[in-house]
């Protein structure tokens, strides 16, 4: 008798497991679709997009203010603050006379297409050359969902550890850059960057890495140079 039940227990649990993969291949086939969609508004209107992702405290948000001051008279930049619900960082950027929209996910852990869409909406991405998303904070969920970005990027700091590639290869395959933060604290760590280097290329060779220092400022001004260039060569036509 157990053991019938229990077969039936395993059929049935399968099945629901089965129709979860097929819902979430749906979801994710029609976001795929919707970012298609926005990447070609943008393309038309000029507007480059980067999504930034990262974990809690790794140092998107000053890290972004160090950039958006080093592309000022270049480029007109605005940024989406993604958060399950706070607007702190949204309120250090306006502060500093940054253009920002705090957008609310009512818990979900990403953002995805259509929300990033309303959210440029919002932020009257039609009249800037860079727009930024500021993903949520963590590294498994936000590389699930394409937001119709033209390009990805990864910041992790050096406290974090080295073997994030390893633990969390699907973020890192996809991204076009990686940033190491908080590299001025490298000494007072066990973070290898040849070790990093190593996680990182077996699962994205050739990816751009840029060690940087909110803090000190290292590293600001190159990537500053690979965003201007990036954005520069899409509106001129050049970019993939």
């Amino acid at each position: 008798m157990y053991e019938k039940e229990n077969e039936k227990s395993i059929g049935k649990n399968s099945r629901e497991e089965f129709r979860l993969i097929e819902v979430k291949e749906d979801i994710l086939a029609d976001n795929k679709s919707e970012a298609q969609n926005l990447r070609n508004r943008l393309k038309q209107a000029g507007t480059y997009l980067l999504n930034l992702m990262s974990s809690p405290g790794s140092g998107k948000t000053s890290l972004i203010l160090q950039l958006v001051e080093n592309l000022r008279g270049d480029l007109k930049t605005g940024v989406i603050e993604a958060d399950i619900d706070s607007s702190v960082d949204t309120e250090r950027l306006t502060g500093a006379g940054i253009k920002a929209l705090q957008l609310r996910t009512g818990g979900l852990c990403h953002i995805d297409a259509v929300m990033a869409a309303r959210g440029l909406e919002a932020l009257e991405a039609e009249l800037l050359d860079l727009a930024i998303i500021e993903n949520i904070g963590n590294l498994v969920c936000p590389a699930e969902f394409d937001t119709g970005a033209f390009k990805n990027a990864v910041i992790l700091s050096v406290t974090e550890g080295d073997d994030k590639p390893r633990k969390y290869p699907l973020v890192f395959s996809i991204c076009d850059l990686v940033l190491i933060n908080k590299i001025d604290l490298l000494d007072y760590t066990d973070f290898e960057l040849p070790r990093f280097k190593e996680n990182l290329f077996k699962v994205n060779p050739g990816v751009e890495c840029f060690e940087v220092s909110a803090r000190t400022g290292q590293g600001i001004q190159e990537w500053s140079s690979w965003i201007k260039k990036e954005v520069w060569d899409f509106q001129q036509g050049k970019a993939q």
